[in-house]
């Protein structure tokens, strides 16, 4: 079988996107995504994404994303190269509703960028050297005073893989906030590696330093591959609503490998 697939990235964190609209692609065969997504005997990615055709009512697509891992969860970058890329398929349509794995998001083009929305957060858990934050992903976010000088190496999979995060772990956030602009590294699980952005990240490390008043909507966040923003609201005296994460989504090429 010959898969057609293009490559995107946003803000580096990129992503192989198949246009599975007749639903062919096997998406049960795990070790066909883990060999996708391998570096060295792949396409090479930090996910694989399905675009599909809509699953409920009033939905344009649905987006399926797997980690390298073949594991699955919702993801922020890749759902904005998600609404690109469906976009793309018919032309260019400003606005798109579409569903992953942790409900209905609407994207949308902000000039030449890409606007995601996510779903309501509850809470931020605040503790005195971390918080936690769920947003269709897990997150912890850790203050340090430099984030270049993080052994993200080390200190990222024991993080990641600690016993009080359970059996899925969870994705690490090292963050600096100065004059409200928030500079940051991820460690992501299911990657288990250091990524160039990670966007549910910069919206969990944007809500952490919101919650702190630290910072404001709509904030500035700088990822070793680029810059990003978000936006949210309080909804009441610990949730945030009305979030979007905005940032470039950018096809890099396309191709067809033989799987």
């Amino acid at each position: 079988m010959l898969l057609a697939f293009s490559k995107w990235h946003g803000t580096g964190n990129d992503f192989i996107l198949v246009d599975d609209r007749t639903g062919n692609f096997p998406a049960s065969d795990l070790d066909l995504v883990r060999r996708l997504c391998d570096r060295h005997f792949g396409i090479g990615s930090d996910g694989l994404i399905l675009v599909q055709g809509p699953r409920e009512a009033g939905m344009d697509f649905h987006m399926e994303f797997f980690n390298p891992d073949g594991s699955k969860s919702f993801c922020g970058n890749g759902s904005r190269c998600a609404f690109a890329a469906w976009s793309a398929l018919h032309g260019r349509i400003e606005l798109g509703r579409f569903t992953a794995i942790d409900g209905a998001h609407e994207g949308a083009w902000h000039g030449e960028e890409v606007a995601v929305t996510l779903g309501n957060v509850p809470y931020v858990s605040q503790g005195d050297d971390h918080d936690f934050i769920h947003n269709g992903s897990p997150h912890e976010i850790v203050r340090v005073a430099d984030v270049d000088a993080v052994e993200i190496m080390v200190d990222g999979p024991k993080r990641a893989h600690h016993e009080r995060r359970g059996s899925g772990g969870t994705n690490v956030n090292y963050m600096r906030v100065a004059e409200g602009v928030i500079r940051m590294r991820t460690f992501e699980r299911g990657v288990e590696a250091e990524t160039l952005s990670c966007g549910t990240g910069v919206v969990a490390a944007a809500l952490s330093a919101m919650a702190r008043r630290e910072a404001q909507s709509p904030a500035r966040v700088i990822t070793r591959g680029g810059h990003l923003m978000v936006e949210a609201e309080r909804v009441d005296r610990e949730g945030w609503g009305k979030i979007r994460l905005i940032g470039p989504a950018v096809r890099v090429f396309e191709g067809s490998i033989t799987i």
